[in-house]
């Protein structure tokens, strides 16, 4: 599967392409198949994104799950701060980005 993340323009989080806009979760994104490139050039182009690209994830009980260790810390946070992170309270999280 495929999915679309980005940064949002006012407040620089990371944000991922649900179907209908944006959102700071993963497991919202939805698989973009060969249609990426041309949402992410109409987002980005309409001000809604910056930087847009398309990266490979797996569907997993919990949603999409990035392929690459990059967008995986991207989505939880950072992870020298898990408290400054979406998921704080989650034990498991560390387990989720390896």
């Amino acid at each position: 599967m495929k999915i679309l993340t980005g940064n949002d323009l006012v407040t620089g989080d990371v944000i991922w392409w649900t179907g209908d806009g944006w959102s700071r979760h993963v497991e919202h994104a939805v698989d973009v198949d060969g249609h990426g490139e041309a949402i992410a050039a109409t987002e980005e182009a309409a001000r809604r994104v910056n930087g847009p690209y398309v990266i490979q994830a797996e569907q997993t009980e919990a949603g999409p799950r990035p392929a690459h260790i990059k967008d995986r810390i991207r989505a939880v946070g950072p992870t020298v701060r898990p408290d400054l992170g979406l998921k704080p309270a989650d034990p498991t999280i560390g387990e989720w980005v390896i």
